[in-house]
Formats: structure tokens, sequence, C-alpha cells
């Protein structure tokens, strides 16, 4: 909910990463959690997978879900969410299930196939990869899960536009150009580590001690369409492997003449440094430059989707394709049907020709060469990568197992599998929409009439049957008793009707509003209690009770019934209070003048109490009129 408030340029939401370890006992409870529409948004989710675990998928035995005792002496002290940590210690652990191995793992697919969520981060890879592995263990992931990192951990990005890099004969990379701007960028980051104003002390001391930074890429797509190379191909893997060792072995480098200009990050140990699994993999040329002369930055090479960058400059994001050649998107001032810059230049020079076939985009694609390409790059990268196998909609849940398995074979260190419109909101979206939408795993909908594209889903409301039952709940509210009945159907909330006030005043009408759209939400399926999350809390000018029984505004009540937070069987506010009780003093507004006892002034009963239509404040009957004691209204 917090990241919820943070937005960029009016509209860019701020972005959340939460990753839970499959060790954890609450795992079914992630895995379920953004299976509802409009729970946790703002927020990625991903499972962190062992080493340990994955081999358990294989060999077909049980897996348990344990935490630490929390009796252990030194408990608080100890416990960080490190799993491995404490199972190094040797520390009492309570084992709260075991269940199948394979059964866990068919969980988390069928909810990826479902809403392309939670993704798989492999953390033992992570960690064993990791050239910080010996005093920075890695914890989470930022939000697109390209960057793992270590508590109060920071990593500067920076992207090489490779779609600038073909020669002036289009038939290669300008090698020379493309070394010179990886360095250029490595030295450009590490400066912009000293640059940075942190806004927490921890970041800053973490920051500076490890100077991590990420060099990336965007454009890959493009490059390959102007090289005449498909991408997923053998010779576009080849290509790309070949292409990121370059840049790879470029950066380093540089990292290394900083070191020798600068110094070395603070954490550096060389011997400790080149055990990591990324090192290991270094040519001799380098691991030796380093031993010798250590190097600034503790990794350097990140693949970010540059979403918005590689947009404003018009070429394929991230190391990803083009989505489509020809497309629909999405924005907030309507749909536009679009060419990629790189096909359209080739149309206007072949006019009335077909694009050749290294013309491609995200779903002409089989996932499974989705991931060879993120391997290639991996392979080649310290930190991680941002990148989505583009699945069609009938893609089955099967498939999408034996994805993640060929994403863990082959060395990446996470995976995120997106099936087309498994999602109701879809930035992209190609004009030709499949034939077929998916619902259940291995079941389809209704095909689209022959020429048209499948409809998006909707939520529909349930129909009402004739006969329901419920109860009808009182609750003391700063606007007078509200009477509340919540009808249910097979024992969920199915419907919910109100009444408060005088029939006609703005206060019934906006508490009727309220109760039918509250009403829509549930027939339409979505969980009471996310209905409930977005109107606890909810205050007005006034509350009435104190304690678990203070409710701050009709939403405020209406949320707490829905959640059933209230005690001992009583509704909010209602605990003994008289049904005549007054719902709130009305005191004097303070003057400039000298002090004064205020006048007497007999509390106004529910019955009194609208809202003013100026200022949305408190207005009381009197008189035969509706006054609003702050802003001076009135209706006469």
């Amino acid at each position: 909910m917090a990241t919820g408030l943070i937005e960029q340029g009016g509209s860019r939401r701020g972005a959340l990463m939460l990753q839970l370890d499959i060790r954890h006992p609450d795992w079914k409870r992630f895995v379920d959690i953004k299976k509802q529409p409009g729970r946790v948004e703002n927020a990625n989710i991903s499972f962190r997978i062992t080493d340990d675990f994955m081999q358990a998928v294989k060999e077909d035995r049980e897996w348990e879900f344990w935490f630490p005792d929390t009796s252990t002496p030194g408990y608080d002290e100890i416990w960080r969410g490190d799993f491995d940590d404490w199972e190094a210690r040797g520390l009492p652990k309570v084992v709260y299930d075991r269940r199948p191995a394979r059964e866990v793992w068919r969980e988390i697919i069928e909810a990826a196939w479902e809403s392309a969520e939670p993704g798989v981060v492999f953390s033992t890879r992570h960690e064993k990869d990791s050239n910080s592995w010996y005093f920075n263990r890695l914890i989470c992931t930022n939000p697109c899960a390209e960057q793992p990192l270590p508590a109060w951990g920071v990593c500067t990005l920076g992207h090489v536009n490779l779609a600038r890099m073909v020669n002036a004969e289009g038939t290669d990379v300008d090698w020379e150009k493309l070394g010179r701007s990886v360095r250029t960028l490595v030295r450009f980051l590490d400066d912009v580590v000293d640059a940075t104003p942190y806004f927490m002390e921890e970041n800053r001391q973490n920051q500076l001690r490890e100077r991590r930074v990420g060099a990336g890429t965007m454009g890959l797509g493009e490059l390959l369409i102007r090289l005449g190379l498909r991408y997923g191909s053998p010779e576009a893997v080849e290509f790309t492997e070949r292409l990121y060792r370059f840049i790879a072995l470029e950066a380093y480098r540089e990292s290394i003449d900083l070191a020798k200009e600068k110094g070395p990050f603070p954490a550096f140990d060389a011997e400790s440094f080149l055990q990591s699994g990324f090192m290991r993999r270094m040519p001799e040329e380098i691991r030796d430059a380093v031993r010798q002369h250590g190097i600034r930055n503790v990794t350097l090479l990140t693949q970010a989707p540059t979403g918005t960058v590689g947009t404003m400059v018009d070429t394929s994001t991230g190391i990803e394709p083009f989505y489509a050649l020809k497309f629909t998107r999405r924005s907030r001032l309507g749909e536009d049907v679009q060419y990629v810059r790189v096909a359209q230049e080739w149309m206007e020079a072949h006019p009335g020709e077909e694009l050749p076939g290294y013309f491609v985009g995200a779903m002409d694609l089989t996932p499974e060469e989705h991931v060879r390409m993120q391997a290639a790059v991996q392979r080649w990268t310290d930190s991680s990568i941002s990148k989505t196998a583009n699945a069609p909609a009938d893609y089955t849940a099967e498939q999408v197992s034996d994805l993640y398995m060929l994403a863990y074979d082959l060395g990446c260190k996470g995976v995120t599998v997106y099936r087309d419109r498994s999602r109701q909101e879809q930035v992209l979206a190609t004009q030709e929409a499949p034939a077929r939408a998916q619902g259940r795993a291995g079941e389809t909908r209704e095909e689209a009439a022959p020429g048209r594209p499948a409809a998006e889903p909707r939520l529909r409301p349930e129909a009402r049957p004739e006969v329901l039952t419920g109860r009808t709940t009182r609750i003391r509210t700063p606007l007078g008793n509200l009477y509340v009945t919540v009808n249910e159907l097979n024992g969920r909330p199915f419907e919910v009707f109100t009444q408060i006030g005088k029939a006609g005043s703005d206060v019934t009408a906006l508490t009727e509003a309220l109760a039918r759209l509250i009403s829509l939400a549930l027939r339409s399926g979505v969980d009471p209690d996310a209905v409930a999350e977005q109107l606890i809390g909810i205050g007005g000018s006034q509350s009435v009770g104190f304690g678990p029984h203070r409710i701050r505004s009709v939403p405020d009540a209406l949320g707490r019934l829905l959640a059933g937070t209230w005690p001992d069987g009583h509704a909010p506010g209602e605990e003994g209070e008289a049904d005549d009780a007054p719902a709130a003093t009305l005191e004097p507004a303070a003057t400039d003048g000298p002090a004064a006892a205020p006048a007497p002034r007999r509390p106004r009963s529910p019955k009194d109490i609208d809202l003013c239509p100026v200022c949305g404040a408190i207005a009381v009957h009197q008189d035969g009129c509706v006054k609003c004691l702050e802003c001076g209204f009135s209706s006469c």
C-alpha cells in the first residue's frame, strides 16, 4: 500500500519485490495471494528456490517446511530471515509441514500459469556466482529481479544501446566502438557511486564498501535484425554469447584500470573474490589482472528491462526481442497501432516485399528460444537478467514446468513466464489475438469470431438467487447508527445493504452507493478481505468509540464489518451504547477575540446530521435548514 502511494511523472507507480524462501511454512499462502485480482498490487513476488529443492523435485523426494525455534537463546539477534545461515549454525528449528517436492512445484507452476506470478529466483545459484559471497550475502532482488542485492544494497545501472553498434557496412558489430562505449559506461557508473546523494546512511556505507554497478544493454533485438540473425535461432544464441563475453571482458578490464587509478573496492580480497562462480568462468588474463591490481567494483554487469529508456530512444528493450513488429500500444491516451522503426525502414526500402524471416517478435518465438537466449547472456553477466519468456495463450501448465526446468539446467538465475492474456490488463498486445483464450489449465474458452480478436477477459457479477440469508448489524458511526445487512451465498458474503439517516439525504445516497459497489465486488468473486483492506482506516472529521471499538467513518465501519474484526461478537462502536446516544458533540469554532465561555450547545442527534455540499464537513439540520458549522453554508 505504501508503494502504491509513490508516483513518478504523475502516472508511474513505485515498484516492489517480495520474495519468500521455499522452506518457509507460509509457502501456500504466498503461492495463492495474487491469484485474486487486487491483492498485493504494486509488487512482484518470487520464490527463492534452492538447489536442494530443485534436486528434491527431480528425485521426487519429500520437502520440509520449517522455521527457527523462536525459543532459541539469542533468537532476536541471530535470526535475520536467512534460512541458510540458521542451518549452518546448527540451531534448532521447528518443522511445520512435509510435502512431496513435486506437489509443491506443481502448485507454484499452476499459479505462474494462471497469473504470471510467483516468479522463481534460484537463490543458491545467485550466491554461488556472487562476487560478494565472502562478505555480503544476497537476500533479495530489485523489483524486476535483474539485480540480486545484499541488505541495504544499492546498484547503479546504465545501458549501452547495441542498435547503434553496427558497423558502416551493416555486416557486423563495430567492436572497437562497442568496447569504448562499455568502458566509458563503467567509468561513468563508478563516478555516479560517489556523486549519489544517499537518503539512508546504511545505503551509503554499503555502496561505498562494495561499489556495485550494473552496466547493461538495450537494443539486442534490433541489432540481431540489422545483422540478419533471427532472435532465438542457434546462430543468434552463439552470436549472443560471443557478444556478451566481449562486453564482460571490456567491463572488467576497465574496472581493473580504475582500481589501478583509485584503488579497489574496500571489501576486496583477491583470493576470495576469485573463488566466485562467475570469476571461475573468466579467462586467466582477467583473473591474473584482478589478482595483481584488484578491481574497483564488486559486480559490473546487469541486464535491466529498460522499458522506458528503450522506448524513449526507439529500440528494443533490454535483451528482449521486439514484442511485435506491428502492435497495439495501450496507454492513458488510448490505443495506437505502430510498426517498429527497423521494420518500417526495411518496408520503405523494399516496397511491396514481405519482411525476411529474421524479422520476429516475442510472440513469434517459442518459449524455449527465449530461455536459451537468456542463458547465453547469463553466462557472461555477473548479476542477473530481467527477461520474460513469452508463451501463447494455449501453453499448458506442464509446458511451463518443463520451461522452468530448462532455465535451471541451462544456468539461468531466475525465470518469468508470461502466458499471453493470462492477466486482465496487458500493456502490449499484438493486433492478432490468439484464437483461443485459456480457462483453467487444460481447458479453453469460446473461440473468437473469424477475423476478430478475442475479447479481453472481464469480471462479471454472479446472478443473484431468489432467496438469500444473512444478518443485520447495527454499528454506531460518526454520522449516526448504520444498519448493515450482509447476505451470504455458500457461506461467503455475497451482497450488502445499508440504511443510515433520513431517506433522500446525502449521507444515505453515498452510503447506498458504497454498498452497491461492495456488493458488485463480492458478486464478482473479489475476496471480502481485499474489499475490507481498502475501507478500513478511512477517516472523516470525527470518530466514535475507543480502542478496538473506534469507528472513524462509515467506510471504516463497513470495512471492519466485512473483516469481522470486532471482538466478543459486538459490532464496531456498539458495545455499551444506547440507540439514542449522541453520535458526536460539536464544539464551537475558535475566535480571534478574547477567550469567552462557549454558549452551551446540545449534542446533535444522528438524525440531525448530514454532509455539507460545499466543504464536505458535517452539517446539521437546524431551524428547518441544513447548516454547515465549518464553512457557513446554509440551504435556506
